[in-house]
């Protein structure tokens, strides 16, 4: 396996030396081409996320120079040693698709998927090819704590098996939320919402000991709609800006434009975020067509990326609500060395609260209070892994000093990486790591396995409604 790998990294090597951007062109480029799609349409999307990936490169520089001598004083003032630059999602998938192991890690999850679907243990065909890099970042974390590539990839087939179950879980609350048939076919293998299974805990404690609390429940998209502008990126970017500077002792024209770059920066991350999407939009295509094919005209779910559900309000008003009680969080809570920024608006979790508690927006607040110190741990812990990889794929943002470290403060996975930390450390023979890996094993497991009979439960109720 290993062989394969270098011959790989031989081959592709003078690819890969060209960068990140060049390298998502060629390949998106040739996968939509093999699996059917028109040439030209196939260069479009690779051309797309080339723009893409330069794009976001250039807004987290900016981001980074404006802010990087604001935070070091910043640090200097408080005594709060957040010293671990959230760079936001786009970076760290750029990282990811800079190694020649998502690749293998990609064709991993699709012969995973095949495999399921041909022996009927899914419905669903995950299309969702970028954001392989989710899983991806968690073998890459895994292999750099000392795991080999064969256990790692075992890990990658553990939870990739999981993430497609899930989906099929799923797909009755996604009709639900839509207001769709049951014939819809939209459902997502998205890791954020590998995080259901921590969320419905907390979201059973909370019917229990509050079995009240839903009669106060408000309306989410009236909420937003008061909120306005003020509740916006643009909003929550000078927000933060004005914070730094205040915090950091800068002018007033450095403060204020701090804030000004803070929230370009957030709303830039936003709407480069969806040209990624729509990059890949050609390929996706191209796979389901390819497999509805292959698989004689066989109906089924399609996976697509989490946001096709983001026009329920409740998701953006408990990321609202959320944004400033995870900087709070960020300053008082241990372990952490992360101040929140590219990941403050915490799309990383709001889609898991929305899916199990169907949209109701206090238990979304309350349980994401609990879960947000996850994430900040999770990015606290990776720092050295994004930042070594990001130095090696010529990624590191220009703004910051060579001995910084950086991370996704939301990143979607926080419990995968946690695994991925215990396995690899296990792999190098650390008798206590080794336990510990065993033991987290067994719960994620046995939690998921719980969740899918809450799910299932949850599933006939919808089917008997159906039926009345």
């Amino acid at each position: 396996m290993q062989t394969i790998i270098n011959i790989a990294n031989t081959v592709f090597k003078p690819l890969i030396d060209m960068g990140a951007a060049p390298i998502m062109l060629v390949v998106l480029t040739i996968i939509a081409w093999i699996v059917g799609v028109k040439f030209t349409r196939a260069l479009e999307g690779g051309i797309r996320l080339a723009i893409s990936i330069t794009a976001i490169s250039a807004v987290m520089n900016i981001l980074t120079s404006s802010f990087s001598a604001a935070l070091q004083q910043f640090v200097t003032n408080t005594g709060i040693e957040l010293n671990i630059t959230d760079v936001g999602w786009a970076p760290l998938a750029t990282i990811t698709w800079g190694s020649a192991y998502t690749l293998y890690f990609l064709l991993v999850t699709i012969v995973v998927n095949i495999v399921m679907l041909f022996i009927k243990k899914t419905d669903t065909l995950d299309v969702d090819i970028f954001n392989v890099w989710h899983l991806a970042i968690t073998g890459l974390f895994c292999k750099f704590m000392g795991a080999s590539l064969l256990v790692t990839t075992l890990l990658i087939i553990f939870i990739a098996v999981l993430k497609i179950i899930n989906s099929d879980l799923m797909k009755p609350t996604f009709n639900d939320l839509l207001d769709a048939p049951d014939d819809n076919p939209m459902t997502t293998t998205h890791m954020n919402y590998m995080m259901n299974p921590i969320v419905m805990v907390f979201d059973n404690i909370i019917a229990k000991l509050f079995p009240g609390l839903d009669k106060h429940d408000f309306d989410s998209a009236k909420l937003n709609s008061k909120i306005g502008f003020w509740g916006s990126k643009f909003a929550i970017g000078v927000y933060l800006g004005l914070f730094i500077g205040i915090l950091s002792r800068q002018s007033i024209k450095e403060t204020l434009s701090l804030a000004f770059t803070a929230a370009l920066c957030l709303e830039l991350f936003s709407v480069i975020g969806q040209w990624f999407i729509e990059s890949v939009e050609p390929l996706s295509q191209g796979i389901a067509d390819f497999a509805t094919k292959k698989l004689g005209g066989r109906k089924f779910n399609i996976g697509l990326d989490w946001p096709f559900i983001a026009g329920r309000s409740e998701m953006w008003a408990a990321a609202n609500i959320l944004a400033p009680i995870m900087l709070f969080l960020a300053m008082i809570l241990p372990g952490n060395k992360v101040l929140p920024l590219g990941g403050i608006i915490a799309m990383g979790l709001t889609p898991a609260l929305l899916v199990v508690t169907r949209g109701k927006i206090i238990r979304m607040v309350i349980i994401g209070i609990f879960m947000l110190p996850i994430f900040l741990w999770s990015g606290t812990l990776i720092a050295p892994y994004a930042t070594e990889a990001a130095k090696a794929v010529g990624a590191f943002p220009e703004g910051l000093s060579s001995q910084a470290l950086i991370t996704h403060s939301t990143l979607e996975g926080p419990i995968e990486k946690f695994l991925a930390y215990f396995v690899g450390q296990a792999n190098i023979g650390n008798a206590k790591m080794i336990l510990f890996a065993i033991l987290a094993i067994a719960v994620y497991l046995g939690l998921f396995m719980w969740y899918r009979k809450q799910m299932l439960k949850r599933n006939e109720e919808y089917k008997k409604n159906i039926q009345k």
